[in-house]
C-alpha cells in the first residue's frame, strides 16, 4: 500500500451533501490509489464554531440549494429526495444523538460504518423519518445489519464521555484543517494536508492528488 493518499471524510448525516460526497469516494477508494477515512464529525458545532450559517436560511440560497440537490442527487445517482418544507424539518432536527451513535460504532466496530452511515441519511433523505430518538436509531442500524447487541450497547454509549469527547474532537480536528461547513475531504499529500469542501470539488482533489476524475458514477 505503498504511495497510497490518505483522504479523510468529515461528514455528518444531517447534510445531503455529505451523502453525495460519501458515495462518490466509496466509488473511487478502488479506482484511485487512497486510503479512505470516514471521519463522523458534528455539522452544528462546526457551523457554531465558525459562525457559518446553513445557506437555506436565506431565501434566494433556498431556492437554489433545491434545485441545485435535485441535480446532484440525479447526477451522482444518489436518493436524495427534498422539498421546500424539508428545510423546516432540517432545522427541528438534531444530529447530536446520530452521530454519537455512528461515532460510537466507528470506535467498536468500524466494520458497519459505512453502511450504517448511508442507512442514516437513507432513512433521514429518501424515507423523510426521524432519526434523533433512540427506537429511530436502532431501527436504522437493524437496517444497516448490525446485531441487535452491539446496536444497544453503542445505544448506551453514546451518553459515556468517551465518545461525546471523541465526536467534539473529531469535530475539532475539522475546523483545524479550515473546515466551515459539510462535507469537509482532506487529503494527506506531499507532506500537507489539504481541505476541499463540498461534494463538488472532487475533480479538484483528484487533480491534486494526480488522480483522473471519471465523474460522479465511475463504470
Amino acid at each position: 500500500r505503498m504511495g497510497r493518499t490518505l483522504v479523510e471524510l468529515f461528514y455528518d448525516v444531517i447534510s445531503p451533501y455529505s451523502w453525495l460526497g460519501f458515495e462518490a469516494l466509496c466509488r473511487y477508494q478502488n479506482i484511485w490509489n487512497i486510503d479512505l477515512r470516514f471521519r463522523p464529525a458534528f455539522l452544528s458545532g462546526i457551523m457554531q464554531q465558525t459562525g457559518n450559517k446553513p445557506p437555506a436560511m436565506l431565501p434566494k440560497r433556498a431556492e437554489y440549494v433545491l434545485k441545485d440537490l435535485k441535480r446532484m442527487a440525479k447526477y451522482y445517482q444518489v436518493p436524495v429526495h427534498v422539498s421546500r418544507n424539508d428545510f423546516e424539518r432540517i432545522f427541528a432536527t438534531s444530529s447530536l444523538a446520530a452521530m454519537r451513535f455512528v461515532t460510537a460504532v466507528d470506535m467498536t466496530n468500524p466494520q458497519y460504518l459505512e453502511p450504517l452511515s448511508r442507512e442514516f441519511w437513507m432513512r433521514f433523505w429518501t424515507q423523510h423519518e426521524d432519526i434523533s430518538q433512540p427506537e429511530n436509531i436502532l431501527a436504522v442500524a437493524r437496517q444497516a445489519g448490525l446485531p441487535a447487541e452491539l446496536s444497544q450497547k453503542a445505544l448506551e454509549m453514546i451518553s459515556s464521555p468517551t465518545v461525546k469527547d471523541r465526536l467534539k474532537e473529531t469535530t475539532a480536528e475539522a475546523i483545524k484543517h479550515g473546515a466551515f461547513g459539510m462535507p469537509a475531504i482532506v487529503a494527506h499529500y506531499d507532506g500537507e494536508p489539504h481541505l476541499f469542501f463540498g461534494s463538488d470539488r472532487l475533480e479538484l482533489l483528484g487533480s491534486v492528488i494526480g488522480e483522473k476524475w471519471l465523474g460522479p458514477v465511475p463504470s
